[in-house]
């Protein structure tokens, strides 16, 4: 069984789905994928209080990484994709190329943009951290507008937490 129910952010209303193993879904109210829930998905408010809890802890600025079960949908490649997703870290961004260098096949570049924008899990699943070669803002499911404002906040609230050193552009490991 899928679960649903939406909730409150700065972004707007956010749809959450999860089934029994962990998150399969978190959209935004306009954007590239729908915010309505999937026909046979049963709404159930009280199934997402760990994701209410980590969600607000991040727009308070108090948390920078979650903690929690996620089950995307998706092909191989875009599993692959996401998990590195997974491991920007909070305040840094990277490219679709250093991305497709990570997983070993640097000419895919384009078919990482593809799995990135087809992430299930935005926010949670990083795929905002992900701009272009030249550092620009690229495409966003959820607008480039939140693409910023999400950018933005993370820059905003890791330079008020620490004073370690500026955000790298790129992936400074290798993904097995």
């Amino acid at each position: 069984m899928i679960s649903w129910t939406t909730i409150d952010s700065p972004l707007g209303e956010l749809l959450l789905a999860r089934d029994d193993e962990g998150i399969i879904a978190l959209y935004m109210s306009t954007g590239r994928h729908p915010a309505d829930p999937e026909s046979g998905w049963e709404r159930n408010d009280d199934a997402f209080d760990d994701v209410r809890t980590q969600l607000g802890e991040y727009f308070a600025g108090e948390r920078v990484e979650f903690d929690l079960p996620l089950h995307p949908i998706g092909t191989a490649f875009q599993r692959r994709v996401w998990d590195v997703l997974l491991t920007i870290p909070c305040g840094e961004t990277t490219s679709y190329g250093a991305i497709a260098l990570a997983l070993g096949v640097p000419g895919a570049a384009r078919a990482v943009g593809l799995a990135n924008g087809q992430n299930p899990i935005s926010i949670i699943v990083p795929c905002h951290r992900v701009i272009g070669a030249n550092g620009s803002l690229t495409g966003y499911g959820g607008g480039l507008h939140r693409k910023q404002w999400l950018l933005a906040h993370e820059r905003a609230h890791i330079s008020q937490s620490d004073d370690s050193p500026a955000p790298q552009s790129e992936l400074a490991f290798a993904i097995k």
